[in-house]
């Protein structure tokens, strides 16, 4: 089966890495310093070039681009160790706001153009990587529902427009929209480990329309979840990549002993042994698209987590000192793998879940 990407995502994906070229890390510092750490005529270029459209079917005014096509551009931005929250604000909103909101909401529009941004409030303090709401309830009132409970690692979450919520129902855990301004919305930001900004939401009292809820079930907003895990894999892969790259390029120039340290035999077998760990994660990113199973996405998620963490510490290792620091691309690419390894379930909860349906099938 031939597994390579097609011409016309070739293409895009060349458009889209022109326009990531300018990642560099005077760029980086520059956007995590606008408000909430989006700069929003950088997220209007975006929309411009389709990124922020691309998780929306063509019948919604969307790209309807394959898991493959997102999947290209994923690895496009791990290579180019980008700071657009393009997964965490596009990808995965868009996603499930296009299969809950009506045809003719104006508000699925505004995301898809760029507009208006929106933050996935799922994650509550004290359940880590459970996706189900527990603390956070919805209950009905006269005009609507009435929201109440805390959120946080919401990414994006300060520069958002609008809030996707879970919470729970007494129908089932739900999705709301929430305006991230409304009354009984209080957020809180924090700088997150790869320099960008997350907040902290608490909902007290917020009443929202009948309408805020978003029509789709909760196995749909899974197979979301399940989507953003792979972009979020594939954009592992491509920071892998981008370590082993800029590692293998220093140990060719970096000279210790009249010669460079790349001819050591000790460096090139932990060069080969990194090279491996790329190629694995590849292979198990390829897998993944293939069968589509949220189980399996979450495993391999773990395992591409885990090759570039690997290949994060030995480019810090062979970089010396200097590797932990900012003044490095190879300190940024692992800080946001560090970041994307606990982002919908961190390596461990994800072998978990791969774990159990090993166990039914093999029942």
């Amino acid at each position: 089966m031939n597994f390579d990407y097609d011409e016309s995502q070739l293409l895009y994906r060349a458009s889209v890495e022109r326009f990531l070229d300018a990642s560099d890390i005077a760029a980086r510092k520059a956007q995590r310093a606008q408000p909430g750490g989006i700069d929003r005529a950088r997220w209007q270029a975006m929309a411009e070039l389709g990124l922020t459209a691309m998780a929306l079917p063509e019948d919604r005014g969307g790209l309807g681009s394959s898991l493959l096509d997102l999947v290209a551009v994923g690895e496009s931005f791990g290579q180019r160790i980008s700071s657009d929250n393009w997964l965490e604000n596009a990808v995965l909103p868009v996603l499930l706001a296009g299969a809950g909101l009506a045809e003719d909401d104006p508000l699925m529009a505004a995301l898809a153009s760029g507009e208006a941004i929106a933050a996935l409030a799922m994650f509550e303090p004290e359940a880590r990587h459970v996706a189900t709401p527990r603390g956070t309830t919805a209950k009905a009132s006269a005009a609507g529902h009435v929201l109440q409970g805390e959120k946080t690692f919401v990414l994006g979450g300060m520069a958002a427009d609008w809030l996707l919520v879970s919470a729970a129902t007494e129908t089932g855990p739900a999705l709301f929209l929430v305006a991230a301004d409304a009354p009984g919305v209080f957020r809180r930001g924090y700088r997150i480990i790869d320099g960008n900004e997350a907040a902290e939401v608490r909902l007290l009292g917020c009443e929202v329309a009948k309408d805020a809820r978003l029509a789709l079930d909760w196995a749909a907003v899974e197979a979301a979840l399940a989507t953003a895990r792979l972009v979020a894999a594939a954009e592992m892969a491509g920071l892998a990549q981008r370590l082993f790259d800029d590692t293998l390029a220093y140990v060719r120039q970096r000279e210790q002993f009249g010669q460079p340290i790349g001819r050591f035999q000790a460096i090139q077998h932990r060069m080969v042994e990194a090279y491996a760990l790329v190629d694995q994660a590849k292979s198990a990113l390829i897998a993944a698209v293939t069968s589509g199973d949220p189980q399996e996405i979450a495993g391999m998620k773990a395992v591409v987590a885990d090759a570039a963490l690997r290949i994060g510490r030995e480019a810090v290792q062979l970089h010396g000192g200097m590797g932990t620091t900012d003044e490095l691309e190879i300190g940024h690419a692992h800080k946001r793998v560090l970041l994307l390894a606990q982002w919908l379930g961190d390596p461990a909860s994800g072998l978990d879940a791969y774990a159990q349906t090993s166990i039914k099938v093999a029942a």
